[in-house]
């Protein structure tokens, strides 16, 4: 198929790095793999009459043809006129999603890309390009194209370039033109249009094209809804979203990103989604240098070796820089920029096909964090079996508190089912009652631990029923900086296991460890919409186990089997 390309050499390099990518020629994570795979299986399903596109690499072709036209305007490679020469990773990123075609119009396939790439590996430059190709060259009369961020410094980090890059190339300017205004570039002929969009770009305009600049920084999506609600009347308008991991998992690229792997592993359906997100694999052990190559695809070009073992010594030497440089560099996402939790170590303890009825008969305790009425509120139910400790929880919110505009995110868990929400203004306390009381049914709860704060009313309701102790544990650091510590050695050590549910990831990401003047731990928060109520419930739970001893331990010790 390769040498079907050798008239479109753009298209040849980024067809290469795909096949390259898909038999392991290139070091990626499985997601780059899975999206390598999914563009040469579609190659293959072309010429059957049922399947709906067909790749034509032409098109392809041209947004790294159109690349090579434009200068570059930062860096070394700006001191003297050097042409933007894309690398086949970028080839594959931005060109082989551009030749998928409908075979019913002719028209795009692809109307959304996604691409979550690192630090300085030349997004902002492709998106700069993209926006440029997509206001002249896509053939659009009155095309509109946006670069959208959450502030304006960010904004221009797309726009910027595009502008200089039209600045400073006459024979571009005049072939199509072009009027550069100082927060504007004009096709003067076809009233076609590109700008720069701060926050809430509100209705009334009509991308062709709308560019989401770190998308990790927006609070919600009404700058990605926007663009998407005034594409209707397009034929073939495309969105882009780019942006390096972030540290807010609640936050819209995140939620994009979950969706993106969801559709790589089949899971979920989606055509028009184009998606490549370059991190590690859960697999991958961050202190070994060679896989800070396998996050960064322009790795020797635009992000050097130096920088990066600047970078991951940095990490290596001091805690307090782990997250964000694993976060900036590595694309692993950390909700506290230093965070108590190592979320990739969490991510390794998950197993998603973990059920709660493979334990009826385990010792189980259950630990309740009640927040003020009208904020989140966790019930975590913690099981032992055979030294390993398995982790479940139900999350609890009102109606009202929901459906606020920035809590975007809670609304997204509970139409997902994570999330128990409600009615009204106030957390209603007997949805958690009666869903404790079918716990105690079905399963051995030895205790159940609370602070007092906000929980002694119900506490004195579940004692009126329940066969088992309700015991108070205060969340000072006398009382928890122990199972806080054990928590750790944990999880750290693979014995810690959960769901995967995400709202306990989200929760998990937000820990902070404070130590007292006594060198006592406790876990924190870095702001107050940063919830770990989920968290310091399995704490609790877990301080109670700790002073039950494990029946299976004693039996191992002795060389004796348990059935």
């Amino acid at each position: 198929m390769t040498q079907e390309f050798t008239k479109y050499p753009h298209t040849a390099d980024g067809h290469q790095y795909a096949l390259d990518a898909e038999r392991g020629a290139v070091d990626v994570c499985r997601w780059v793999k899975l999206q390598a795979k999914k563009h040469l299986e579609d190659l293959d399903r072309q010429s059957d009459p049922a399947f709906p596109f067909y790749f034509d690499p032409k098109k392809a072709n041209e947004i790294g043809h159109f690349a090579s036209l434009m200068m570059h305007v930062k860096g070394k490679w700006a001191q003297t006129p050097t042409p933007v020469l894309f690398e086949p990773w970028q080839e594959f990123a931005f060109g082989i999603p551009l030749g998928w075609m409908k075979k019913d119009g002719g028209k795009r396939r692809y109307r959304n890309m996604f691409d979550l790439i690192p630090r300085k590996n030349g997004k902002s430059v492709s998106a700069a390009i993209l926006g440029n190709y997509m206001l002249t060259a896509d053939g659009e009369p009155g095309a509109e194209v946006y670069c959208g961020a959450s502030k304006e410094k960010q904004a221009w980090e797309v726009f910027g370039p595009a502008r200089l890059m039209a600045l400073n190339n006459p024979f571009y300017r005049e072939y199509y033109g072009l009027h550069v205004g100082a927060k504007n570039i004009a096709v003067l002929n076809t009233a076609s249009k590109f700008e720069p969009v701060i926050g809430n770009p509100g209705d009334g305009s009509s991308p062709h094209c709308g560019i989401a600049d770190e998308e990790h920084e927006h609070l919600d999506s009404r700058l990605v809804d926007t663009f998407q609600t005034g594409m209707g009347a397009r034929e073939q308008p495309l969105l882009l979203e780019i942006s390096t991991a972030g540290t807010n998992l609640a936050g819209p690229c995140y939620a994009k990103q979950q969706l993106v792997q969801k559709v790589l592993e089949g899971t979920l359906e989606n055509d028009e989604l184009w998606g490549l997100i370059y991190t590690i694999d859960p697999e991958d052990d961050w202190t070994d240098f060679e896989v800070w190559r396998k996050a960064n695809p322009n790795f020797g070009v635009s992000v050097f070796e130096d920088f990066l073992l600047a970078r991951y010594r940095e990490a290596m030497q001091s805690p307090d820089k782990q997250n964000i440089n694993l976060c900036k560099h590595l694309n692993v996402w950390s909700n506290a920029a230093v965070g108590w939790i190592n979320m990739v170590k969490w991510e390794e303890c998950a197993d998603k096909n973990l059920l709660m009825d493979r334990f009826k008969g385990c010792q189980c305790w259950v630990g309740v964090d009640l927040a003020s009425k009208v904020d989140l509120t966790a019930m975590m139910f913690l099981f032992r079996r055979e030294g390993e400790y398995y982790l479940f929880g139900k999350y609890y919110l009102p109606e009202d508190t929901v459906r606020l505009p920035e809590n975007s995110h809670y609304q997204r868990w509970a139409a997902e089912g994570y999330l128990t929400v409600t009615p009204g203004a106030r957390t209603d306390y007997r949805y958690l009652e009666e869903d404790l009381a079918e716990i105690a049914k079905a399963f051995s709860v030895r205790e159940l631990a609370y602070d007092q704060r906000e929980a002694e009313y119900l506490m004195q309701n579940i004692r009126e029923w329940a066969s088992f102790p309700c015991v108070e544990v205060p969340q000072s650091p006398t009382f928890i900086s122990e199972p806080m510590k054990e928590f750790e050695a944990l999880y750290l050590s693979g014995k810690l296991h959960h769901d995967g549910n995400p709202m306990l990831r989200w929760q998990a990401s937000n820990v902070i460890r404070k130590s007292s003047k006594a060198k006592s731990y406790y876990p924190a928060k870095e702001r107050e919409a940063n919830k770990i109520d989920g968290i310091v419930a399995a704490i609790m739970a877990l301080s109670r186990a700790m002073t039950f001893e494990d029946p299976a331990s004693v039996y191992e010790s002795r060389g004796l089997i348990v059935l």
